[in-house]
C-alpha cells in the first residue's frame, strides 16, 4: 500500500514537474516575446527621437532663416522710409521754391506789364511832343 502511495506519489511528482518544465518553458517564451517587442519599441523610441531631433533642427533652422528674411526686410523698409522722408522733404523745399519763383515771376510780370505801360505812355508823349515840335519852326 505504502509502495503503490509512493508511487502513485512519485508519478503525480513527475505529472507536476513537467507541467511546471512546461509552464516556465511558457514563461521563458512569453519573457523572450516580451524582450523582443521592447527592444522592438526601444528602437521605435530611438528613431522617433531621431526625427523629432531632426525636425527640431529642421524648424530652428527655417525660423533662423525667417528671422534674418525679417531683419532684412525690416533693414529695407526702414531705410526705404528714410529715402521717403527725404524726398517728402526735398519735395517740400522744391514746392517752396517753385511758390517764390512763382511770385517772383508774378510781379516780375506785374512791373513788366507796368513798364510797358509807362514805355507806352512815353511813346505817345515823344509822337505828341514830335508832332507838336513839328508844327512849330
Amino acid at each position: 500500500l505504502i509502495s503503490s502511495a509512493t508511487k502513485s506519489l512519485r508519478m503525480e511528482t513527475e505529472i507536476l514537474e513537467k507541467k511546471l518544465q512546461d509552464a516556465q518553458m511558457k514563461l521563458a517564451e512569453k519573457d523572450g516575446d516580451k524582450e523582443k517587442e521592447i527592444q522592438s519599441l526601444k528602437r521605435l523610441i530611438s528613431d522617433l527621437e531621431f526625427q523629432l531631433t531632426m525636425e527640431k533642427s529642421n524648424n530652428e533652422s527655417f525660423l533662423d532663416k525667417l528671422r534674418k528674411e525679417i531683419k532684412h526686410k525690416s533693414d529695407e523698409l526702414e531705410k526705404l522710409t528714410q529715402e521717403k522722408t527725404q524726398l517728402i522733404h526735398s519735395l517740400s523745399q522744391v514746392q517752396e521754391e517753385n511758390s517764390l519763383l512763382q511770385d517772383t515771376v508774378r510781379r516780375e510780370c506785374a512791373e513788366r506789364f507796368e513798364l510797358t505801360a509807362a514805355l507806352g505812355r512815353a511813346r505817345e508823349q515823344v509822337l505828341e511832343l514830335r508832332r507838336l515840335s513839328g508844327a512849330l519852326p
